[in-house]
């Protein structure tokens, strides 16, 4: 009984992806940390959503090894670990949420359009470059983490202020402090994603949302006098 806390929250977060729509089939994983314990409990690989249980999360150390569990974990199980092991985070989703992954597959960063988008954020969501040839036929899941990584360090980004990257090429992953913040941070990229593709086809010139607004809208959620909420 040990692990049957982050089982019990990888499982949770985990179905709320085929609720919002975040997935097809088996397309995406979530995994909860015990920062303490050094461990996270992932979704197994390829295992229908329908079919699972917190007894089949699979518990993983922060170095990619299996501690517990009679499954495969996620194919995407390293690259959880590597962000794990560098960044103090507590949950991790990936997706390929029809919108994210679109925006990802063009290789470009989602513009801060509107103030949904700085409700949440003050800098546009991160593309990071497709990866190298040399990191794709080495450890690819593994380095798929130091290229988030990497994007956020050129880029100048925090990732405690911008929990969610696109992957050129490739797709949407999304942290917080939980599994359940990680998974809102994906709802919120998806939705996101949508409403700047939709923008664009409405208005292929569309301005940029002006700074006042971006800091009106973020700081009234997340500022020192913030008033949104209860």
């Amino acid at each position: 009984m040990k692990y049957q806390h982050i089982k019990d929250e990888a499982y949770k977060a985990n179905m709320q992806l085929p609720k919002l729509g975040l997935v097809l089939f088996t397309f995406g994983n979530v995994s909860a940390a015990d920062r303490e314990l050094g461990v996270f409990a992932i979704k197994p690989s390829g295992v229908p959503y329908e079919d699972l249980s917190p007894e089949k999360m699979v518990i993983v150390d922060f170095d990619g090894k299996i501690v517990e569990g009679d499954l495969r974990p996620s194919s995407d199980t390293l690259t959880h670990a590597v962000l794990y092991k560098h960044w103090e985070i507590g949950g991790i989703v990936h997706t390929h949420s029809t919108y994210g992954t679109a925006w990802a597959q063009s290789q470009r960063d989602i513009p801060n359009y509107g103030t949904t988008h700085a409700d949440h954020l003050t800098a546009d969501i991160p593309c990071a470059p497709p990866m190298s040839d040399e990191m794709i036929l080495g450890d690819y899941e593994y380095q798929t983490g130091f290229q988030i990584m990497d994007c956020f360090k050129d880029k100048g980004i925090s990732y405690k202020e911008v929990e969610m990257v696109l992957v050129g090429n490739h797709a949407p992953f999304s942290w917080g402090k939980t599994a359940d913040k990680a998974v809102y941070n994906s709802a919120v990229l998806e939705t996101v994603a949508k409403m700047a593709y939709l923008t664009e086809q409405i208005n292929p010139g569309a301005p940029r949302l002006k700074d006042s607004l971006i800091k009106k809208h973020f700081e009234r959620k997340h500022g020192p006098n913030s008033y949104y909420g209860q």
